[in-house]
């Protein structure tokens, strides 16, 4: 479907396009403080990314539902967990690829523009970083396929996406107490985030531990979307 790739270049566009035009405006301004973490604002346009690879997540199955073509799908396949299986596994091969490409894309393009003041590869937690980002955006386009297979309709889980990926985790900042800041660490993207800073920060989560809870989630959001395909009419 057109959909497919145009949505896929938006997602490298906005990678790459946020990560020059974060960078290039820092430098014009002359921000040290901001220059000190050179990684990260080539890799900027994550969030952005994110949001558009998790919309491919969604119409990659409720695509399906909205059309009718989910019968034939299923007539094709019957085995609806197979059928769920096959769609991630191929979305998650792409949406790496391309993911990861746009990472290194933005990474090299941001470095270029600060010149004698950004870093390279080689420097601690960098690499890590970009292959993390690379991570970040794809398993926020599964969880748009998750959300997708649970829902079931375009609009709403393209919302909880947005909602799940991009609002809700800024808004748990005004919980209060202990278990407002526990809550703000572990939820959705504030956790995945730590993936992609090259400084761990005190009191959050480590790198790949952070990760690791952000996949927590989609995953417990993908197995209950297969509970429901197998006990819903399509």
């Amino acid at each position: 479907m057109r959909s497919t790739m145009w949505t896929l270049l938006t997602a490298v566009a906005l990678m790459v396009g946020f990560g020059v035009l974060i960078t290039a405006t820092s430098r014009e301004l002359g921000e040290d403080s901001m220059l000190s973490d050179a990684t990260m604002l080539s890799l900027s346009g994550y969030a952005f990314a994110s949001l558009a690879m998790a919309s491919l997540g969604v119409l990659v199955i409720s695509g399906e539902y909205r059309t009718g073509m989910i019968r034939t799908t299923l007539l094709a396949v019957p085995g609806r967990l197979r059928m769920l299986t096959a769609k991630t596994a191929v979305f998650t091969a792409v949406a790496f690829t391309v993911s990861l490409a746009a990472s290194f894309a933005a990474f090299l393009a941001g470095q270029a523009v600060l010149g004698d003041k950004g870093v390279a590869l080689g420097d601690p937690g960098v690499l890590r970083a970009v292959i993390g980002s690379a991570l970040l955006i794809t398993a926020s386009g599964i969880f748009g396929l998750a959300l997708g297979a649970l829902i079931r309709h375009t609009p709403g889980a393209i919302v909880s996406a947005v909602a799940l990926i991009f609002v809700l985790p800024q808004m748990t900042a005004m919980l209060p107490g202990e278990w407002g800041e526990t809550v703000r660490k572990h939820f959705t993207t504030n956790a995945g985030d730590q993936i992609v800073r090259v400084e761990v920060m005190e009191g959050q989560l480590g790198p790949w531990t952070g990760f690791g809870v952000y996949c927590a989630w989609v995953a417990v959001t993908l197995v209950a979307a297969a509970v429901l395909l197998r006990r819903r009419d399509a």
